[in-house]
């Protein structure tokens, strides 16, 4: 399997790098590119969701997206130790009915030597937004 730069340990450089790769990828919305961030043995917690895989991962974010209609992400970096990332974030998003949220959390990363996340756990609360007051 090929590297995905930048590796472990993280500098304040990198790790803001890979929080950028990340917020990229999933305002992408394609859940192929964003599991490729992951190794093949990922494993989540999403709020109440227990995540194993690629294909697990690749499933979630289908049904996400399917439901969280103009999704928009913004990530910023909290804290990072040798192959630790820590990052807080907020998005944005609508359901079928028009009612808009804005999503708060934060959510830790562990990455293996050859830089793909290995484990990742996201704490996430939603609030109840009208469209006017959407920021992103």
């Amino acid at each position: 399997m090929e590297q995905k730069h930048p590796l472990p340990p993280f500098n304040e450089e990198t790790a803001l790098q890979k929080v950028q790769m990340a917020e990229d990828a999933w305002n992408s919305k394609n859940p192929v590119t964003v599991s490729k961030a992951y190794s093949i043995d990922t494993e989540w917690r999403n709020r109440i969701d227990f995540i194993n895989g690629r294909e697990e991962v690749q499933s979630f974010l289908t049904s996400k997206w399917e439901k969280e209609l103009n999704y928009k992400l913004k990530k910023e970096l909290w804290g990072f130790r040798g192959n630790r990332i820590a990052v807080r974030f907020e998005y944005e998003y609508h359901t079928a009915d028009g009612q808009w949220y804005r999503a708060y959390g934060n959510e830790n990363w562990e990455f293996d030597d050859d830089g793909y996340m290995k484990k990742r756990y996201a704490s996430i609360n939603d609030l109840p937004i009208t469209e006017e007051e959407r920021r992103l």
